[in-house]
């Protein structure tokens, strides 16, 4: 048990301060998942319809995949909510909890990784594979890869 630790943390220590990268890393890509998110209820909130960006058609498979079509599904607007909610406040509190070194940083890390592959397969379920879907579900996976990493090696 001693020597598997040494050998990983002398393999950690080998990558310089790796702790110091990984969280770096996680850092920037909190952010972008965040600024995503953001960015998606913003565009939502501006064309709650979907034409403008070419989300008409999608609202039409929610309307017949989701419970409540006509009450949760009139337009975007739910859905932009649901988004912010579960996908970009909880990438914004996870940076800044590295940002703060807060000790649970890696966990929520973890966690926002988690929640976004989550988000995906509900939406592959939806509409099916969509190029961005993709992007941020290889994106998820990295960063609970990363989290996983970073708590490891950062004890």
């Amino acid at each position: 048990m001693e020597n598997a630790r040494r050998l990983r943390s002398a393999s950690w220590r080998g990558l310089g301060n790796g702790s110091v990268i990984m969280k770096t890393f996680l850092k920037i890509l909190t952010i972008f998942i965040a600024v995503g998110a953001v960015g998606g209820a913003v565009m939502m909130w501006m064309d709650p319809t979907g034409v403008s960006w070419g989300g008409d058609p999608m609202l039409d498979l929610l309307r017949s995949k989701m419970p409540w079509p006509d009450v949760l599904f009139k337009n975007f607007i739910p859905s932009s909510y649901a988004l912010l909610a579960v996908n970009g406040l909880p990438q914004l509190l996870a940076a800044l909890m590295l940002f703060k070194n807060h000790p649970w940083a890696g966990h929520v890390t973890l966690v926002c990784g988690i929640i976004l592959m989550l988000w995906i397969v509900l939406e592959w379920w939806i509409w099916g594979f969509v190029a961005l879907s993709n992007i941020f579900f290889v994106l998820g996976l990295i960063e609970a890869i990363g989290a996983v990493c970073y708590i490891r090696h950062s004890r």
